[in-house]
């Protein structure tokens, strides 16, 4: 894609366009501040570029019936969302809707070169499926801080080798196409405020909990990302004085004593130490534990894994209570990888956020579990490389 919208009028419609579907020109000028001859200008314009093309005729409301308008059905976006133990990748239309994804896993300590030329392989696999010719541009979502105008990670703690490199410069050279880079929480936010269970919520926090743990902010529908691009990086916030030591260098952060990591060294202590004949049991026929194993276990009845989940969410659940009585918002979304402990975790959460916050911020709070799962971050890059394509030059 060459073209770009020429100024904000034609922008806002583009976007409309995206998260509405086709619409008439009627319909379009109910939701801008533009006469009809000034619609009519910005619309005829934005099909000289083909960003939009004509899509059939409109439901009359009176008079000479319009055309739909819609994005033009050929554009092809790349969402990518890399965590520290998987990579989803995906193609969308413009419309954001996925036409093909692949899941595989991988190890983000393996370094970024490792780890791209994966992605890269992931995203020839499915143009060569014939979903994609090319790509007019690409989201790519890391598991760390990013300093976003820029598009490199800064110091991310669960990945060894990534600071400082640049995503944005080297992949849109292997990829051809324009490039935006996000930390992965913000991505899952804007997947769910697209598609899921935000898409009504200007103002809400999206909680990912996986190897680490980070959370989304949204205000008034903008992903707030503060003055660096390290805003939400709560799995650094103290929840436990003097506790164990993290990856950061401190010690008593929360995603040292939940997360992913957190809860599979937990398990294997307690199989290790007997506490658990469950944990025990799957420790030997895999030789490993993990979160899947803690979940397992807690649906069968094991009350030691029910206590590590329970004791984990009230430890992320004292951290979102501040967070709440600070921001106020209108909605706590969790989601990543651990949320397959499912309703025993969001209820210790909940207890928790309940009892600490105040009334007046808790009392029409909904805390509840993200709709997409994994598609949330590719649905959410992908509409991160759109508000760039959609943006004026």
């Amino acid at each position: 894609m060459t073209a770009r919208p020429a100024n904000a009028h034609q922008a806002r419609l583009l976007r409309l366009l995206r998260d509405g579907g086709p619409n008439s020109r009627a319909q379009l000028g109910d939701q801008v501040d533009l006469s009809r001859s000034k619609l009519a200008v910005e619309v005829d314009r934005l099909l000289e570029t083909e960003l939009v093309v004509a899509d059939g005729l409109a439901a009359s409301r009176g008079g000479r019936r319009s055309h739909n308008i819609r994005l033009n059905p050929h554009l092809r976006l790349l969402g990518v969302d890399i965590g520290a133990t998987s990579v989803d990748v995906a193609v969308t239309n413009a419309e954001l809707e996925i036409l093909g994804h692949i899941n595989q896993p991988t190890d983000v300590r393996d370094g970024p070169v490792a780890v791209f030329e994966q992605v890269l392989s992931m995203a020839a696999k499915l143009k060569a499926s014939g979903l994609a010719e090319g790509f007019d541009g690409a989201g790519i979502g890391v598991p760390g801080p990013v300093r976003f105008p820029e598009g490199i990670p800064v110091a991310p703690p669960i990945m060894p080798g990534w600071d400082g490199f640049p995503v944005r410069e080297a992949l849109s050279q292997d990829l051809g196409c324009p490039v935006m880079v996000d930390n992965d929480v913000n991505l899952m936010a804007m997947g769910e405020q697209h598609a899921g269970v935000a898409r009504t919520a200007p103002d809400f926090l999206c909680v990912k909990i996986g190897t680490g743990i980070g959370c989304g902010i949204v205000v008034g529908g903008e992903v707030y990302r503060g003055t660096t691009g390290s805003a939400g990086d709560i799995g650094h916030i103290q929840a436990v004085p003097d506790g164990r030591p993290c990856a950061c260098g401190n010690r008593g952060c929360l995603e040292a004593h939940f997360s992913g990591a957190a809860l599979a060294r937990d398990a294997l202590e307690a199989a290790q130490q007997q506490l658990s004949a469950e944990l025990a049991s799957r420790l030997e026929t895999n030789g490993t534990l993990s979160a899947v194993d803690v979940a397992a276990a807690a649906a069968a009845g094991d009350a030691t894994a029910i206590d590590l989940i329970r004791e984990g969410g009230s430890r992320t659940g004292q951290v979102i209570a501040g967070l709440v009585s600070f921001f106020n918002p209108g909605l706590v979304v969790i989601g990543g990888g651990v949320t397959g402990l499912g309703h025993t975790l969001l209820a210790a959460i909940r207890t928790q956020v309940y009892r600490q916050s105040l009334p007046l911020a808790t009392g029409n709070l909904p805390i509840v579990l993200g709709e997409l799962g994994p598609t949330a971050g590719v649905i959410g890059a992908a509409r991160l490389i759109s508000d760039h394509l959609f943006s004026p030059a």
